[in-house]
């Protein structure tokens, strides 16, 4: 009789645990509920990203003759000998100005191609090679420019035709390997 006694109460404290489990499985269910629900709210009223007006960018781009175009220059290669070995470089050469420009630096670019690419090619036979090798290619860019405004001059503004000497590519083999 007592073990039937004490499996009872057992029984009634294991269904009383039971009871007191999925209580708390529901209490922790509401809690998140009400959790996702608050932070849902909260997001929604501080607001979304912002959007970018395209006038902002056309402003800082410029229009109409101000307005900038890329030109290619030369897409060559180009010999340096600074280090003891024969190094090619393959180079390609971008000119950055304003639409305005463009005209007069294309109809210099046609008649004087040859003159543009012995200057260039003296600027990099004449580098020293860790010049070359600068990640951001200050030097050569700063002596690029140098050049090329001396060929293609000053605007009627007085200011230079072309406004920048971008690089792309450039990347060197050794030669003589």
């Amino acid at each position: 009789m007592a073990d039937e006694e004490n499996k009872a109460e057992s029984t009634e404290e294991s269904g009383s645990s039971k009871g007191g489990g999925m209580k708390l499985l529901i209490i922790i269910a509401v809690i998140m509920i009400v959790e996702g629900a608050a932070v849902f709210f909260l997001v929604s009223s501080m607001g979304g990203p912002k959007g970018a007006d395209a006038t902002e960018l056309a402003e800082l781009e410029g229009t109409g003759e101000d307005a900038p175009v890329e030109i290619p220059l030369v897409e060559d290669r180009f010999q340096n000998m600074s280090t003891g070995h024969v190094w090619e470089w393959r180079v390609q050469i971008v000119l950055r100005a304003r639409q305005k420009n463009q005209a007069h630096i294309e109809t210099i670019k046609e008649r004087d191609t040859a003159l543009l690419t012995e200057g260039i090619a003296l600027i990099f036979r004449r580098a020293q090679d860790r010049h070359l090798r600068e990640p951001g290619l200050e030097t050569i860019t700063r002596q690029l420019t140098t050049y090329i405004n001396e060929v293609f001059g000053l605007d009627a503004d007085g200011m230079p035709r072309v406004d920048r000497v971008i690089i792309p590519e450039c990347k060197g083999f050794r030669a003589d390997a």
